[in-house]
């Protein structure tokens, strides 16, 4: 399952309404402000990405799982150096590593992934999950969520624990 984790597509609408498909890297985490699960993955500074979401802050994740998948939609929060949102600027770098690990990602260097993502401005964007949809064979829906168990080693910087993929079942929501 650790293969299968970390590609999404995001979907997000442009100002003359038609929508723009990127695919990324993202997992779920927990909101550091709200503590409720979200789906989070990491965007440069100085996006169009990011100026659509400024004005439209709402995304469509779609995630997948083996021969399952999931469609997360809803509200979105940004959470990065041109972004705080109420969230400790200390705190930035321990939330940007945790999205990055969410997504099944490694480094060998913190330090150095901590100061390319401060160079290149790295902003976490969250979708609240307010709609969940799609499919998982004898499961109405499949969605990636987090063992937070204690077998997992600790997050670099921070004292949560590193996301396990794991499935659970959901209710449909369309």
């Amino acid at each position: 399952m650790a293969g299968e984790q970390g590609l999404a597509v995001v979907t997000t609408v442009r100002a003359g309404g038609s929508m723009q498909v990127s695919v990324v890297n993202a997992g779920v985490v927990t909101h550091p402000l709200t503590g409720e699960e979200v789906v989070g993955y990491l965007a440069v500074g100085g996006t169009v990405e990011l100026r659509r979401l400024r004005r439209r802050p709402r995304a469509t994740v779609v995630l997948r799982v083996g021969g399952a998948w999931a469609a997360v939609e809803g509200r979105v929060t940004l959470l990065g150096p041109d972004d705080t949102g109420g969230l400790d600027p200390a705190a930035l770098p321990a939330l940007l590593r945790e999205v990055f690990v969410s997504t099944g990602a490694t480094h060998d260097d913190w330090p150095a992934l901590d100061r390319t993502m401060a160079e290149d401005r790295r902003c976490a964007v969250l979708v609240h999950a307010e709609r969940v949809y799609g499919s998982g064979g004898s499961a109405p829906i499949a969605f990636v969520t987090l063992d937070r168990g204690t077998s997992a080693p600790a997050v670099p910087g921070s004292s949560r624990r590193s996301p396990q993929p794991a499935v659970r079942t959901v209710a449909d929501t369309r």
